[in-house]
């Protein structure tokens, strides 16, 4: 439906690091991605949203941290958000429940697996590895569970695990909790651009989709050459991380350079995708962002992606348009959008090119 389809399914990559094999052919990086990896006096912005949210925080604060929202998401397109109103104690939770669940024995993970025995694939949903959607495509030293959390009735309930005990519970808990950040964020995204607050908002409607992805990294023996997933953009609206607590890895690319993105435990990273720079007529930007693989360490990360319904369009704000900003992209489905986008992300190419004017 979102314009994948896999060729074949390919070993978990967990089995591979287990058995001490070094990486195969496949998950070599020929290209090491755009620029080089520096030491630098930037920093990811950080933006407290209880200083947006609260009603007593001063007019001047307020205003100040919506300047450095501004320009985290003119300038970067990625920043981590602390004050967001989720328990500590359940960030933690997850990332427990997240660390059970890929420790439990191969067995038990190919029960809420959409790869037959044989290994075709009959659902990207579920647990499994990189799928080979062509020969020539780099495949990503990572083991994934991949699951539709919205719309709610649309759930594929067999693939949620039962194993660990608390694993729904939890998962259903933080995805309801998170939504509400993403709704926050987008709102606050809104204001900046001078729109009425609920503009992007009701573009998503009840049909909006929403996908956890528990993404498991093994250590690899060649960091050097193999990444935990390639360098790419997002294809929906807007991403939410949940990191490691100990082992850092994601890299976002900005003015040619990767930067690292630093753990801070208790936040969130917030990164804009295609659609809302589509949506805000270029004025948000979606990066580039990648993770690294670990000589020695295992790692962890949940990602929750926000995006409009496949049969629904996107094109910039109406209200973002006039002789001195022009139109800058076209209206496209975002059927047709990820139908584009797969092949390119593939590639470790950007997309967003094709819905230019």
């Amino acid at each position: 439906m979102d314009g994948r389809t896999p060729v074949s399914a390919v070993r978990r990559v967990q089995e591979l690091a287990v058995n001490g094999f070094d990486p195969p052919a496949a998950y070599i990086v020929k290209d090491s991605g755009t620029g080089p990896v520096v030491d630098t006096l930037l920093s990811v912005p950080v933006i407290d949203l209880s200083i947006l949210t609260s009603s007593s925080t001063s007019s001047k604060e307020k205003e100040e941290e919506m300047e450095k929202l501004r320009s985290a998401l003119v300038s970067w397109g990625l920043f981590q958000v602390v004050g967001h109103g989720i328990p500590i104690e359940l960030l933690d939770d997850v990332r427990e429940v997240a660390k059970e669940f890929f420790d439990l024995s191969m067995a038990e993970k190919k029960r809420v697996s959409g790869v037959s025995e044989d290994g075709t694939v009959d659902d990207l949903e579920g647990y499994g590895a990189d799928s080979i959607f062509t020969k020539d495509h780099v495949l990503d030293w990572a083991d994934r569970l991949y699951l539709l959390v919205k719309p709610q009735d649309q759930r594929k309930l067999k693939y949620w695990p039962q194993k660990p005990n608390n694993f729904r519970e939890l998962l259903h808990e933080y995805s309801t909790k998170s939504s509400m950040v993403a709704e926050t964020i987008v709102k606050k995204m809104t204001e900046l651009l001078g729109l009425e607050e609920n503009h992007f908002i009701s573009l998503y409607g009840d049909q909006a989709i929403e996908y956890a992805r528990f993404n498991y990294y093994p250590p690899c023996s060649r960091p050097d050459l193999v990444y935990g997933i390639k360098a790419h953009t997002d294809g929906g609206g807007i991403t939410m991380l949940l990191q490691d607590k100990e082992v850092e890895g994601l890299q976002v690319l900005k003015d040619g350079q990767w930067i690292k993105v630093p753990i801070l435990p208790h936040a969130l990273v917030v990164n804009i995708a295609d659609q809302m720079e589509i949506m805000s007529n270029g004025i948000f930007k979606s990066p580039m962002h990648r993770a690294v693989t670990n000589s020695e360490k295992e790692r962890m990360s949940l990602v929750i992606f926000y995006s409009l319904h496949y049969n629904d369009e996107i094109e910039p704000a109406s209200a973002l348009i006039n002789e001195t900003t022009p139109r800058l992209f076209r209206k496209v489905t975002v059927r047709d959008y990820l139908s584009v986008f797969y092949p390119n992300y593939l590639k470790g190419e950007r997309a967003i090119g094709w819905a230019k004017v």
